[in-house]
């Protein structure tokens, strides 16, 4: 339970949630005072280190104290003599292997790889696959939660400690040693195997219960545990022995053996293939081009035996929804959904770039008159940064000023702007100063930089720099906006570059900070705790705060030319605003078990999710700490408009009744889906409100008032320009986009429209799409491009009239995946080759009415001959349609949800679309007979 976890670890992992209501300080002040948190001794002198205009210190401020256990002792990470020398990337999925928060336990708390679970202990590795979840905290929780089918070791293995002795991107090896014997095994995400390395002992499985032995081949061993089913391989002409729970085997003279989880019995066979082709790396590469961003996760892996080379992978949901490549039959059970398993040692997923703006367009729906009253009262106010003084909550008032620099820019309010820029420079140019009141110090053990006065255990626990630091970055990034010289290295900029550099540093060469250290490329999300010391694995409150990270990485490399930094944004929010689509909100109501009684969560845990927060069971902030702060990176969560609208009824529900503290907050999150209906809520106080500590009344007329004028974001059209966003009302679509460049450009969006964007200038644009040059996206029909026409038809024909066709009901059945009663468009003779780098795409509009939960989704299927057999078969992620009458569109974006067969050339053959409604227990449309009803095949 949440509150058991709280007790217990001195509020590790407190995500800066707001926590300024009175219990919640309470509950810090006993919280430290329980576990004794005191100064560490500081060096009489510290030294500074010049960064550009700036500097940090070399030691922390006297009377401060830096990681520490439990009990508040110092602690170093725990390396073996090989790692020792590298940054260790905190806050991770793995981090208690290196960060020994409880004195004592030298080994580490439980560690979710997923599918597989995983705990050491002085005999070896725990190893589980938990597959049933438990609902606890009065409901307020799920959890599959760690439990050892087994555990792998050596014979008489009795290590006193063990150590993090190598990782990558997503695996690691832990090391244990007991002087006679050495072990380390290679685990990670995905990973159903566990790759084992020894010496001085035998290999030793110790089973949870007796196993029950369903193969048996000498070296290879098929076991169930637990109900699990498991695989062991010992090196060839070696030979398992099963007594008890016990299970040894002779390595001869070899230092290897492997164990992995079967999806089932029969797998057997195809899971030995890979058995001994050891993992020995992990890494992800990301691409932003265009309007797109690829990302392509690959293993390394040696032949222990024969030449095999090749590894069997499982996907998370976040990912298998956005690739196309081929994926087996098998699949695992885990707290973020089903994984689905692919056979290769690499795959490749691709999303379109949600686009951050500086600020939304300007609109003829804001009062200037009334916003510029706004805006002065925060700049004209006593104290701006409202008396905060630590890095959260002086971060907190910068992200307030930030928001409006833009806004007064847009109205003509110079002066305003100006003296916000000045404030903002004033108090970052403090921190960025060694010596005084507030600073940087680099800590060399743990090769990060902690910002004094700290709060919510970023030095003591390395907790939520990622956090606390987005809103330093964003804050410069719109200085840097309009003065380039500020941001300079030789000014301001290298100490930017520093706190990117300790959050998400793109580098795995840099020996002074871990690459990404909070961002879990392969989980898709960031973690908050420095030491992931609980129970339930590492968690994440605030997704928000950490996309606001991601955001100001776009707009700070956009503004001082930095591509690279530019993209790295690009990739970590594109990935971890679908992992928030899935894990915190369930918007495709696929991961939640059905017992757990939530639409949303408000914390994500290795081991699930809780419906609630560090602080409170409020759900005005349960709901709303994954929304703040509301900025020109928050549009992404528009992707998902039902999700939204559930996430407020939930929240009123559970209130009893609208939000009353963070209102701004939740009426701009629901200004997102419905904006009329934010304004409406916003013009029933008049402004007469407590604006959330991060956001201003300024702030919150400003984007409610233009989202009901231009409307909500179009999420279905992106641009190349990854400073760029696309609005749409009552069937017209507004483009905006912001050039941090030096000279003019022109935006091309995907639904072909151009705009003209002068050179550090934002441009706006209103009115229907133009032609369409992106390849991914159909446009008016060519000879590889069909439109849908009623009566079942997919033609190049251009005449046809508008139509629209019935698509029938699911009968309140969840039909995912699998076509019911579909509507069906077919085209036969078809020939064709493919074309290289292409894909299937399509553009339907669809329509449920004012029917609730309705959800089309679609199938494409190639009979590459016309003999009847379709040879491949792509289907698509289903598109949650609004309970509002109007066509909304439906495309390949969406994501691909599984993929069979392969490609081929067309000789004759048959294309098939097949639409059906997958959840719900009403009838929707699709239109017909324009190009917005259209599907495009990959072939020339």
């Amino acid at each position: 339970m949440i509150e058991v976890l709280l007790m217990r670890t001195s509020l590790s992992g407190l995500a800066p949630g707001l926590a300024s209501r009175p219990a919640a300080a309470t509950l810090l002040a006993i919280a430290v005072a329980a576990v004794g948190l005191g100064p560490a001794a500081s060096p009489a002198a510290a030294a500074t280190i010049p960064a550009g205009a700036g500097s940090y210190s070399d030691s922390r401020p006297a009377g401060t104290s830096g990681p520490t256990t439990n009990t508040g002792a110092p602690v170093t990470p725990k390396l073996t003599t090989a790692a020792r020398d590298k940054p260790v990337p905190t806050n991770d999925w793995w981090s208690s292997l290196a960060y020994q928060r409880y004195g004592d336990n030298p080994y580490s708390t439980p560690m979710y790889g997923h599918p597989l679970t995983y705990q050491a202990k002085a005999s070896g590795l725990e190893v589980g696959y938990p597959t049933t979840p438990a609902i606890v905290g009065d409901g307020r929780q799920y959890e599959y939660a760690h439990k050892a089918d087994l555990t792998v070791g050596l014979s008489g293995l009795n290590s006193p400690d063990t150590k993090a002795d190598a990782w990558s991107d997503w695996t690691v090896t832990p090391y244990w040693a007991d002087g006679s014997r050495t072990f380390r095994a290679t685990i990670g995400h995905g990973m159903p195997f566990v790759y084992a390395k020894g010496s001085g002992g035998d290999a030793r499985i110790t089973t949870a219960s007796t196993p029950t032995v369903f193969s048996d081949d000498g070296n290879v061993l098929g076991i169930t545990v637990a109900g699990h089913h498991y695989a062991l391989f010992a090196p060839t002409g070696s030979d398992w022995n099963v007594s008890g729970t016990a299970i040894t085997a002779g390595l001869g003279g070899k230092d290897y053996f492997s164990l992995a989880v079967l999806p089932s019995t029969d797998a057997l066979a195809t899971y030995r293939k890979y058995a001994f082709s050891f993992v020995t790396g992990s890494q992800v590469a990301w691409q932003s081009t265009g309007s797109t961003v690829k990302a392509t996760y690959s293993l390394t892996t040696e032949a222990k035996e024969g030449t095999e080379r090749g590894t069997l992978q499982a996907l998370y949901r976040h990912q298998w929804l956005h690739t196309t490549d081929a994926l087996t039959p098998y699949t695992y059970v885990s707290p973020r959904g089903t994984m689905k398993v692919r056979e290769s040692a690499s795959f490749t997923t691709s999303q379109k770039n949600n686009g951050v703006v500086p600020a939304l367009p300007a609109s003829s729906g804001v009062d200037k008159a009334r916003l510029a009253g706004y805006l002065n009262e925060v700049a004209n106010a006593p104290d701006p940064f409202s008396g905060a003084a630590d890095t959260y909550w002086t971060g907190k008032a910068l992200g307030r000023l930030a928001q409006l620099v833009p806004v007064a820019d847009q109205i003509g309010e110079t002066a305003a702007r100006d003296k916000l820029l000045g404030l903002m420079k004033g108090r970052l140019q403090e921190w960025f100063t060694a010596g005084g009141a507030s600073e940087f110090s680099y800590d060399k053990d743990w090769k990060t930089l902690t910002g004094y006065p700290a709060s919510y255990g970023s030095d003591t626990e390395l907790n939520d720099h990622h956090f606390h630091y987005s809103y330093y970055v964003y804050a410069a990034a719109i200085i840097a906006q309009y003065d380039q010289a500020w941001a300079a290295d030789s000014a301001w900029g290298t100490m930017i570059k520093h706190l990117i550099r300790d959050t998400a540093n793109p580098s795995r060469t840099d020996s002074a900070y871990p690459f990404l250290r909070g961002f879990d490329v392969y989980a898709g999300h960031s973690w908050a705790s420095g030491h992931q010391g609980f129970a339930a694995g590492n968690n994440q409150e605030s997704s928000s705060e950490s996309i606001n990270l991601s955001a100001g990485l776009v707009l700070w490399g956009a503004a001082t030319g930095d591509n690279n930094l530019r993209d790295l944004g690009s990739f970590l929010l594109t990935t971890e605003s679908e992992a928030i689509t899935q894990y915190w909100f369930d918007a495709s109501q696929q991961v939640f078990p059905a017992s757990f009684g939530h639409d949303t969560v408000g914390m994500v845990w290795g081991s699930g999710g809780a419906y609630s927060t560090w602080w409170t069971a409020n759900p005005e902030e349960i709901h709303g700490i994954n929304v703040l702060p509301v900025t020109g990176g928050s549009l992404h969560l528009a992707r998902e408009k039902a999700a939204i609208k559930r996430n407020i009824a939930e929240m009123e529900r559970e209130n009893g009744g609208p939000a009353q503290e963070w209102r701004d907050l939740l009426w701009q999150f629901e200004s997102l889906s419905d904006p009329a209906a934010a304004k409406a809520k916003w013009d029933g106080v008049n402004g007469n409100y407590e604006p959330e500590q991060g956001d201003s009344k300024a702030h919150t007329y400003h984007w409610i008032n233009t989202l009901n004028t231009v409307g909500a974001p179009d999420m279905t059209v992106s641009g190349d320009l990854p400073t760029s966003a696309v609005f749409s009302k009552d069937g017209t679509r507004t483009y905006t986009a912001h050039n941090h460049g030096s000279t003019a450009r022109t935006v091309t969006f995907s639904d072909g429209k151009t705009l003209s964007v002068p050179a550090r200038s934002t441009a706006t644009s209103t009115g229907p799409g133009g032609s369409n040059p992106d390849p991914e996206e159909p446009g008016p029909s060519t000879g590889n491009t069909f439109r849908l026409k009623t009566g079942g038809v997919l033609t190049t024909a251009t005449t046809d009239p508008a139509g629209a066709d019935t698509v029938a009901s699911a009968d309140g059945v969840n039909r995912d995946g699998t076509p019911y009663r579909p509507t069906v468009y077919e085209v036969k003779k078809v020939n064709g080759k493919v074309a290289s780098g292409a894909a299937t795409a399509f553009r339907l509009r669809v329509d449920a009415g004012t029917k609730v939960g309705l959800a089309p989704q679609v199938r494409v299927s190639y009979d590459l001959t016309g003999d009847g057999t379709f040879d491949r078969a792509e289907t698509f992620r289903y598109f949650a349609t609004d309970p509002v009458n109007g066509w909304e569109e439906y495309t390949q974006a969406s994501g691909a949800q599984a993929t069979t067969g392969s490609l081929g050339e067309l000789k004759n053959g048959t294309v098939r679309l097949e639409v059906w409604n997958a959840l719900g227990s009403g009838t929707s449309q699709v239109q017909t007979g324009t190009d917005a009803a259209v599907l495009k095949i990959p072939y020339v």
